[in-house]
């Protein structure tokens, strides 16, 4: 499969992944993470890249997210669906049409239960004199009207035709310029909209963000070894009760749950590239009782360890 680098501008092309591994190495402009929440994935991104920036359509997979957006840009993010089951952004979760934002070096966190619909506007360089909310360490959320994000849509898709119709280079350079300047205006109307939402001050909230994220850079020193809550909590100067309220806020399950699933994940992306052994790679992912690692594992992929060693010894 080619990787969407090698997509032309001024085309939107389409790419679809089976692959856990092919879909984060295809991911550009973000450093991202990802522990899918189901056995199997299946997404399909669509890419448009025009002068000074790229409109992303992604059908995700459930999924838990942590990203942080590359220097020199600004991102505006939004779904692209109505569904019942609103996303987790930031630790909150609300079904109302929102719209996030950030610039060079922010960072957020998701969780999506189901399968969604996102879209993603990345404007190059930095995006600083229109009047959008500055959000530079951090994604923030905002509210909007529904009129609001639903006009935002209508562009993306608007834009995605118009791109995808025959035309000569010269007439290409003045369509493309155009279209850049309606999504600037689009998201313009969305920010002009943004309706005052005291459930926002949550997920916007950059001292809470900075707790979760010095908790997960201290779970993600060494996976093999065992987490304890009090340890951890110490280290952090927190109260075991706090940590383990922010990790189930951001993560939305409990400190254990989530990494005995990121954990089997990482397994799993190791067995796929050859590993030396089961035996060897559990352990070092901190899984000693091997007998309930197995269970857990085959739970989990609808396969024993030993075939997804195979299989990737094989491909």
């Amino acid at each position: 499969m080619n990787s969407i680098d090698d997509a032309p501008g001024w085309a939107p092309k389409t790419f679809r992944f089976s692959d856990a591994d092919e879909f984060r190495n295809a991911i550009r402009g973000l450093n991202f993470e990802f522990t899918p929440l189901v056995r199997r994935i299946s997404s399909e991104q669509t890419i448009l890249s025009l002068p000074g920036c790229d409109v992303n359509l992604t059908r995700a997979f459930p999924r838990v997210v942590d990203a942080q957006l590359v220097e020199n840009c600004t991102a505006i993010g939004f779904t692209m669906d109505d569904l019942n089951v609103p996303i987790r952004f930031n630790g909150s979760q609300r079904a109302r049409p929102v719209i996030v934002v950030g610039s060079g070096g922010a960072a957020y966190t998701t969780i999506e239960e189901v399968q969604r619909q996102i879209a993603s506007v990345v404007f190059r360089p930095e995006v600083t004199d229109r009047g959008w909310p500055g959000a530079a360490s951090t994604f923030k959320i905002f509210e909007t009207t529904a009129a609001g994000l639903n006009r935002l849509r209508s562009v993306v898709r608007e834009v995605m035709a118009a791109a995808s119709e025959p035309a000569d280079t010269a007439s290409m350079s003045l369509k493309a310029a155009a279209m850049k300047e309606s999504l600037l205006g689009a998201v313009d109307q969305a920010f002009d909209n943004v309706v005052p939402a005291r459930w926002t001050l949550r997920p916007n909230d950059e001292r809470n963000f900075r707790i979760f994220q010095d908790i997960r850079a201290l779970l993600s020193d060494d996976l093999a070894q065992p987490i304890y809550s009090e340890e951890v909590a110490r280290k952090l100067g927190l109260s075991v009760r706090t940590l383990h309220d922010v990790v189930r806020r951001y993560r939305g399950m409990s400190l254990h749950r989530y990494l005995r699933l990121h954990r089997l994940w990482l397994v799993r992306q190791r067995l796929l590239a050859g590993a030396e052994s089961v035996k060897a790679v559990a352990l070092a992912f901190g899984f000693w009782h091997l007998s309930d690692f197995s269970r857990s594992y085959r739970d989990q992929f609808g396969e024993t360890p030993s075939q997804t060693l195979e299989f990737g010894r094989n491909r």
